[in-house]
């Protein structure tokens, strides 16, 4: 018969939470392994918080959780029961009035899946899924891009009628002297009459 040792240290409670989880509506389950150097075979712990209720019915439910913990234990396969990983169950309220035997039911699938090694990751990993990274997905294609590879892409129309460049430089002159101000008007200038002298109001 396999048994499950006790998880005490906070340190270990806190290590645990950064591998792997398993939910229920009753529990939740999260496991690491740990050194394996380390001493072999399981150790599990118990989170109940305040919010699950008071301390009566947290007691009772650590009491259930205990009891399913002894059950499952002694049909764990013997490489299973060996592992050395750390287990911590958080309790959820619906495991005060659940049947004992969804609580089982509930660890023995989660103890084979928070204690599962981790999987190598394939080459590339996130970074190289990225579409348009290299080693990564091609970029998707839009429907304006799509497009635009299959017809033939159009000058821009413009706007200006076709003039040759003769006829525009003749209109820019034109448009240039119809636009210049007009001069001042040229003083006017003094005609001498016959007599050699300058006539009035000139």
């Amino acid at each position: 018969m396999a048994t499950i040792a006790r998880l005490k240290k906070r340190p270990d409670f806190l290590a645990t939470a950064e591998g792997r989880r398993f939910h229920t509506e009753r529990m939740t389950a999260q496991g690491r392994l740990r050194d394996p150097q380390a001493a072999d075979g399981l150790r599990l712990g118990f989170t109940i918080t305040k919010r699950v209720g008071h301390a009566v019915e947290r007691n009772r439910i650590r009491r259930r959780l205990r009891a399913a913990v002894n059950v499952v234990a002694s049909g764990l396969p013997g490489d299973l029961a060996g592992l050395p990983a750390d287990i911590v169950l958080i309790a959820r309220r619906p495991a005060l009035t659940a049947p004992f035997e969804a609580l089982a039911e509930d660890l023995r699938r989660a103890i084979p899946t928070v204690t599962r090694p981790a999987t190598p990751r394939p080459p590339g990993g996130p970074r190289g899924d990225r579409p348009g990274k290299p080693g990564g997905r091609p970029a998707k294609t839009t429907p304006l891009q799509r497009d635009a590879g299959r017809v033939p892409a159009q000058p821009a129309a413009s706007r200006e009628p076709d003039i040759d460049p003769s006829q525009d430089r003749a209109r820019g002159l034109r448009i240039t002297d119809a636009r210049r101000p007009e001069r001042a008007s040229a003083a006017p200038v003094a005609t001498p009459n016959t007599c050699g002298g300058v006539p009035d109001g000139q």
